[in-house]
């Protein structure tokens, strides 16, 4: 694991779309496209596996704690535990960061979303911040929520 490079940050889109694609078997269609270079640059850090790049977490800072935007892993990479290393250098990296704690959004009931994060120990967040609220909402408005139920999962660190 490591903090993604220029180069890195050109192969993400492909990555996040490949990864993507896995949810057309459970009918999620039509998500967001994936963030660009320049947007993903803009993120407070990006972690990446392999050389090029399979996989990626995107954190930015969200009510004082560390987001994770997107965990994405390449089909092709998968079932090898890189989104687990992922997930752990992302924990990492809050806690030498001091944050509290770390948090996402996802859907509540797709295997590899609510109840993998839940095995890693994050847990339901009843009331997020205001921050986090917001995000949901947008997620809401983009059309993320009529595939599913979408929750805010939190680990304290």
């Amino acid at each position: 694991m490591r903090v993604a490079d220029p180069a890195d940050l050109e192969r993400l889109p492909e990555v996040e779309a490949a990864a993507d694609a896995l949810f057309e078997p459970l009918g999620i269609t039509g998500l967001p496209p994936p963030q660009t270079a320049q947007q993903r640059a803009a993120s407070w850090r990006v972690l990446v596996a392999g050389r090029p790049a399979v996989g990626f977490a995107a954190l930015q800072r969200v009510d004082d704690d560390v987001h994770l935007e997107q965990l994405s892993v390449h089909p092709s990479a998968g079932r090898r535990g890189l989104g687990t290393a992922l997930l752990d250098a992302a924990v990492r990296a809050a806690r030498e960061a001091g944050a509290a704690r770390v948090t996402l959004t996802t859907y509540a009931d797709v295997p590899w979303n609510g109840p993998w994060y839940a095995a890693r120990g994050f847990t339901v967040l009843p009331d997020p911040g205001p921050e986090l609220t917001a995000l949901l909402a947008a997620e809401a408005t983009v059309g993320l929520t009529v595939h599913g139920r979408r929750i805010a999962m939190a680990r304290p660190l």
